[in-house]
């Protein structure tokens, strides 16, 4: 799914979340936008398109007092950033629990830049 496709206009994040893979504990990135339908972080090295992936977002400890949520998710596109050093991916959730969705839109919520 392309830009173009997305069903929801993704939120940038006044704060930078970790995205870590739950098999691995390894980070992949840190959080430039998201919906409860797809995210799209900033890492180091490129990440493969069409790969599944099973991860885990730390938040703000003020989200509903919980620490990280946990989902399923694909990655669509990985290309080189602004800033040359790093590489920015796309991600479309494919599995994500519903108390999970809630605590993505209170992030955006109350974390997101006002456009």
């Amino acid at each position: 799914m392309d830009h173009e496709e997305r069903t929801l206009r993704r939120k940038k994040l006044i704060t930078y979340p970790g995205v870590f893979d739950r098999n691995t504990n390894q980070l992949l990135g840190r959080v430039l936008d998201i919906t409860t339908e797809g995210v799209r972080i900033i890492n180091k090295e490129p990440i493969k398109a069409d790969q599944s992936f099973n991860l885990r977002m730390t938040l703000p400890s003020s989200i509903l007092g919980n620490d990280e949520i946990t989902f399923d998710a694909c990655s669509v596109w990985s290309d080189r950033d602004i800033n040359p050093d790093y590489y920015s991916t796309g991600f479309n959730v494919t599995e994500i629990a519903d108390r999970d969705v809630r605590r993505i839109e209170s992030l955006v919520r109350e974390f997101s830049f006002r456009n």
